[in-house]
């Protein structure tokens, strides 16, 4: 194994082990990489010291900890807090190997290409770091540059992470229970997404067009000709990020249309367009200097299905309503049931939590509501599907912006407010579906009266036949008696072998070669037998398989 590979295995365990994960690696071939002073860390400081070990990690570890935030049916509030105010700020690489790569990427010299370029980032990530630049036509943009190495790096630690995963799930009970290969498979696929800027810029691009009917909300859009892979250029949005705009600063603006219009565009993006803003925190949401809001950061998009969008619906309307003995029977649908899984009770305690929410009235905060149904379906053997806590941490973090922005903001109305028309979209169909099934309806049109006289007409005639392919009971038994017949001639060969060898201990006058002759007739018996039934059995196969063969021929 590599140093740097051996090393990677070292951190990963070291990290396991102090947060009480041994569990993980009992049995899974780990032993030589345990390490003495991975001392647990006590409940009250682990999960902040989680966080801080996986910041000290690399950039791998600060996006799994990032998404593991977002399943709060694995992990308990405190962890998924503590990893949901991960940092990502770092020393920002030499500018000379920002040009470089900005020079590379594009093709050409950095003066050619922007008239301005600020030197001094304006932030730096694991992953990139941003600058401001200007065009040469003088549109204000900022340019975000891929870290050198950052894909290399991260392609070594998630061959680390999945062996681990692949062998915590062949031999530990909480690899089998949490499927870590499908968690880890769902998180590659999305940090590769990530470290490719063409995905975001096409997230940009598809969200903006999402948004647009909504004149308070912008998101920013890519320059096309100056993004690469790793190089993305877009609009630069002036702005403060909403949480960090005091009372005061909120007097000058007229705040309900904000908050209104951003939660209408997120329910419809998430119930209709199954886009998912997967990383809508406090901080990449802006108020500008105009008084709207800007969605920035667009690496981490998910879709959510249509099949977990309708459950989504009918969940919202069963909280809207007060109704826990619906919403328990729409997570029961929405997920998988694991060993232990006990649904009178989790029935109940859906219903307690869903009565408590309502008890509070306008002070109901959708997202956390949906998320303590996901964390209450994990902690009761009721894996929900990984969109379904994705949505309710998106609705929470909207939930902080909105409740920051207009205390007296209602989720439940809006909801309420809302739903008509997200239903009504809902039930909208794209013109290639209307096609298509316009098409079908004229066959099915077209074809019905020739069958229905057909079957008049046979039936009129006593000549109807129903067909019902099932088992060939017929040939099944003949199988059946086939096999025990071929059992009941071993055993008696094997008995008629055992009493030979028996006989050959008696003393007899009539030998044959100078053995007991009764024993040597009776095993010459066993000898015939045998041939016989193995003949028996090369030729009653093969008859066999000719028959099948025939009966699949049309």
């Amino acid at each position: 194994m590599e140093e740097a590979h051996r090393s990677r295995y070292v951190d990963l365990v070291r990290l396991l082990v102090r947060h009480g994960r041994s569990d993980l690696l009992a049995g899974a071939g780990t032993d030589e990489f345990l390490t003495e002073d991975a001392e647990p860390v006590v409940d009250e400081e682990g999960p902040q010291r989680l966080a801080e070990d996986l910041e000290r990690m690399g950039p791998t570890y600060v996006k799994l900890g990032q998404l593991l935030s977002t399943r709060v049916d694995l992990l308990p509030a405190p962890y998924t807090e503590a990893l949901s105010r991960l940092q990502d700020d770092v020393e920002p690489f030499p500018v000379e190997q920002v040009r470089e790569i900005i020079e590379t990427e594009l093709g050409a010299p950095l003066r050619s290409l922007f008239s301005e370029f600020d030197d001094t980032p304006l932030a730096a990530a694991s992953l990139a770091q941003v600058h401001r630049a200007v065009t040469r036509n003088g549109h204000d943009v900022v340019v975000k540059v891929q870290r050198p190495g950052v894909r290399e790096r991260v392609r070594d630690d998630m061959e680390v992470l999945a062996d681990l995963a692949a062998k915590a799930d062949r031999h530990t009970e909480v690899g089998r229970r949490y499927g870590m290969g499908t968690l880890l498979a769902h998180f590659r696929r999305a940090l590769a997404d990530e470290l490719d800027y063409r995905r975001e810029a096409a997230n940009l691009v598809r969200f903006g067009e999402l948004t647009k009917h909504y004149e308070h909300l912008v998101v920013p859009q890519p320059v096309g000709d100056l993004s690469t892979s790793k190089v993305l250029t877009m609009d630069r949005v002036i702005g403060r990020s909403v949480t960090d705009v005091g009372p005061l600063g909120l007097l000058d603006v007229d705040r309900r249309p904000l908050v209104e219009e951003l939660f209408s565009a997120y329910l419809r993006m998430i119930l209709v367009d199954g886009a998912l803003h997967a990383d809508p925190h406090p901080g990449n949401v802006l108020l500008t200097d105009d008084g709207r809001l800007a969605l920035i950061d667009f690496g981490m998009v998910a879709t959510v299905p249509r099949r977990v969008q309708d459950k989504i619906v009918k969940l919202l309307l069963a909280l809207s309503d007060g109704d826990g003995e619906e919403a328990a029977l729409v997570l029961a649908e929405m997920g998988h049931p694991l060993a232990g899984y006990d649904a009178a009770r989790f029935r109940d305690d859906v219903s307690h939590l869903v009565s408590s929410a309502v008890a509070l009235g306008g002070e109901v905060e959708v997202g956390s509501v949906l998320v303590e149904l996901s964390r209450l379906s994990g902690d009761r053997g009721l894996r929900p599907p990984a969109e379904m806590s994705m949505v309710g941490k998106t609705l929470l973090n909207l939930d902080q912006v909105t409740r920051h922005l207009d205390p007296g903001f209602d989720p439940t109305q809006a909801i309420r407010d809302d739903i008509e028309e997200i239903l009504r979209s809902g039930l909208s169909v794209s013109l290639s579906g209307a096609l298509s099934s316009a098409i079908e309806a004229k066959d099915f049109a077209a074809q019905l009266p020739r069958r229905a006289n057909r079957i008049m007409d046979a039936l009129s005639e006593g000549e109807l036949a129903i067909r019902v392919k099932t088992m060939d009971e017929v040939r099944f038994l003949g199988a059946l008696q086939r096999l025990a017949n071929r059992l009941t001639m071993g055993v008696i060969i094997a008995s008629i072998v055992v009493g030979a060898a028996l006989m050959m201990q008696v003393q007899t006058r009539s030998t044959i070669l100078g053995y007991p002759a009764i024993a040597m007739v009776f095993f010459l018996l066993a000898a015939l037998a045998g041939g016989a039934l193995v003949a028996s059995i090369v030729i009653g196969d093969r008859r066999a398989q000719q028959a099948a063969r025939r009966d699949r021929q049309p």
